[in-house]
């Protein structure tokens, strides 16, 4: 019987919550722990970009085996292969997943929001692609509702976490926009939420609040407890959204958390708007 995964890292949204059957906790968390560790190649530790980019690509050849129908050489790609034979779950969302997280290690500006969506298309919406095919509900609709959902949960964390990303010499905020605003680099690297800030911040959640407004439908979409979790995903987001509004996006101050209160409200209205 494979062990269940754990994941130590902090998540604004619920991840293979008590609220999803017992039957798909295994397959998600399997899923989840495939992202989080070829995540923390392109992120974690002190290795070099080669080793970075070494370390994605033997992940990339794992799937290649499983793609071949050969056995996989790790226990994670075994349980992986065992969960997408079962579930019948397709490919190329891994791979997805495995180019952006490439394009990290290589990547760290966007010129414009079409090349971060490009990113995100990548980066996020894979995960949401592979939930919807487990719960049997994977529509055209759906699968559209689910992408805008997921884009826009990236699109969420990307703003609430512009200063720890500086850190590790990354902007997310398309240039472009940011030239449009008058935003330079070094009022990031010194946190300065003027005005010009705050309209450039209030014109990104705007737009993501659009975005993740679009995707909202899938809450209703989908039944019982499935239905459920992802309504609460969804609050989670706007929960985010509504407390960088408040801030004017002062995430340098002021980044976004889910507190308990936050979560016995998104829980009390999940259940409501059933």
């Amino acid at each position: 019987m494979p062990q269940p995964y754990t994941i130590e890292h902090y998540e604004n949204f619920p991840v293979a919550s008590i609220l999803l059957p017992h039957r798909l906790r295994h397959p998600i968390s399997v899923i989840y722990t495939f992202a989080r560790q070829a995540d923390d190649f392109a992120d974690e530790g002190d290795i070099s970009d080669e080793k970075r980019l070494l370390l994605l690509d033997e992940f990339r050849q794992e799937l290649d085996l499983i793609k071949s129908k050969a056995t996989p050489r790790t226990q994670l790609f075994l349980d992986m292969a065992d969960i997408i034979d079962k579930f019948k779950l397709p490919l190329q969302p891994f791979y997805d997943l495995l180019s952006a997280f490439s394009q990290d290690v290589i990547k760290s500006r966007y010129a414009d929001f079409g090349e971060l969506i490009q990113y995100c298309r990548r980066s996020a919406n894979p995960i949401g692609q592979l939930l919807l095919h487990l719960y049997g509900e994977a529509t055209p609709k759906n699968l559209a509702y689910s992408d805008a959902i997921c884009t826009s949960l990236q699109l969420i964390n990307f703003w609430q976490d512009i200063a720890i990303d500086f850190k590790k010499d990354r902007i997310y905020l398309p240039l472009d926009e940011m030239a449009k605003f008058q935003i330079s680099e070094n009022q990031i690297a010194q946190g300065n939420t003027n005005e010009l800030w705050g309209s450039l911040m209030l014109f990104q959640l705007d737009r993501t609040r659009k975005l993740l407004q679009a995707g909202a439908p899938l809450g209703k979409v989908l039944r019982g407890r499935i239905g459920l979790e992802m309504r609460m995903i969804i609050m989670g987001g706007e929960t985010i959204l509504r407390k960088l509004h408040k801030s004017k996006g002062d995430v340098f101050r002021n980044r976004p958390v889910l507190k308990p209160i936050d979560w016995l409200y998104m829980s009390y209205r999940a259940i409501r708007a059933k």
